[in-house]
């Protein structure tokens, strides 16, 4: 086939898809269009095609606009810029629909399920929310921000959904051609920024490590460590955790990929000092940093290790409840399997990625435990990603 690159075409744009772009057609094959919105018709310039059934495009002209078309406030967030922000083209309110069709849609395809879903917001609205952001350094030694779904640097002076005081402060200084950097406003407004070259980190401003408030408790964690990147992003996702766990004093629950241990330190509470958390991390600093964290509840025991291996230890006590906030790309098969053998009354699914939470979601119903609830948060105003909580329970 003939590759598409450059070509233009006038299209009719369908829905949203999973990855910040919708979907549209052109002369029979599927083309992923950014910076459009469902209904609009618009001229898409191809700039991605590797054959096959479909290719990759920007929409470069807008002929018919949706009525929730806004000016992106970044001068970069349009075709040939900057692929961090997907939505800056969309009001908030439709951004938020759009990630509910999304996960809807997943769900009903992957998992067999017809949910609504109502994505919620946070507060703060769309701007200067983001304070942990990671830039690249181009071969000049500006800092800036990846193209979408390229190595090329755009550099930057500023960023709209980033916290004041993070990219601004590393913009228009030098930097070390090829570098990466990783800043850091954590909740004291203490600025970390550390320059990474060939995987070894430099400390420029601040420390390496960063003190953040969440769940009614202070947490100190490596500064290039992982937390939530929304201020409020925490502390709304623990408390539906803690909602939703309903744990009784003396009981027992497992926070699976605990990171420093913010579900484990509100499942600790509920379970009292008769009660046992087990958190199991596989990040050696992070659960170094939940050990520290959590050293004044004796009834929780942080596990370094894999999931999937410490879950195979045939010491451990079974739980009443069980947390779980894995990776990208989803706990997978052998963790739900390990998960629903001890036959806990609830699991609480916190997931960053609608695909991944549908299938595990899928799986876990196999097992006997359907999806009874969900709730969805606009975490990340401005791109396609989302952070949802579901709650599955034995049937």
């Amino acid at each position: 086939m003939t590759d598409w690159v450059g070509r233009r075409f006038e299209v009719e744009v369908g829905s949203v898809a999973h990855g910040g772009h919708c979907v549209a057609r052109a002369e029979g094959r599927v083309v992923f269009v950014r910076h459009a919105l469902p209904g609009e018709r618009v001229v898409v310039e191809v700039t991605e095609d590797r054959g096959g059934s479909f290719c990759r495009g920007d929409a470069v002209s807008v002929l018919l606009a949706s009525p929730s078309r806004v000016p992106p406030p970044c001068p970069l967030a349009v075709p040939g810029g900057c692929g961090g922000c997907d939505w800056q083209h969309a009001s908030g309110a439709e951004q938020r629909a759009l990630k509910g069709f999304v996960v809807a849609e997943q769900l009903r395809r992957l998992a067999g399920l017809d949910v609504a879903v109502t994505v919620e917001e946070l507060p703060g609205g769309l701007l200067d929310w983001r304070t942990r952001v990671q830039l690249a350094v181009d071969e000049e030694g500006c800092a800036g921000f990846r193209a979408h779904r390229s190595h090329h640097v755009v550099p930057v002076a500023d960023c709209p959904i980033a916290a004041p005081g993070t990219v601004d402060a590393v913009a228009g200084r030098p930097w070390t051609p090829g570098a990466e950097l990783d800043v850091t406003l954590d909740s004291l407004g203490s600025l970390h920024i550390a320059e990474v070259t060939d995987g070894r980190p430099r400390l420029v401003t601040g420390s390496a490590v960063a003190v953040e408030h969440a769940a009614r408790r202070e947490w100190r964690l490596a500064a290039r460590g992982f937390w939530q990147v929304h201020p409020d992003a925490a502390d709304v996702l623990a408390e539906v955790v803690g909602d939703w766990a309903a744990l009784a004093p003396g009981q027992c629950a497992w926070d699976l990929y605990s990171g420093v241990g913010l579900f484990a330190a509100v499942l600790a509470a509920q379970v009292g000092p008769q009660g046992t958390v087990l958190a199991v991390e596989s990040a050696a600093r992070a659960a170094e940093d939940a050990a520290g964290n959590l050293a004044d509840l004796p009834q929780v025991r942080v596990f370094h290790g894999r999931t999937e291996r410490v879950l195979t230890a045939p010491d451990l006590p079974s739980p009443n409840v069980v947390v779980l906030d894995p990776p990208r790309r989803g706990a997978g098969r052998p963790v739900v399997e390990a998960i629903t053998a001890r036959a806990p009354a609830r699991v609480i699914y916190v997931a960053c990625d609608p695909a991944a939470l549908a299938r595990d979601v899928a799986t876990f119903s196999s097992l006997g435990y359907p999806l009874t609830h969900l709730r969805a948060f606009d975490t990340f105003p401005m791109t396609h990603h989302i952070e949802c909580v579901a709650l599955l329970e034995r049937a």
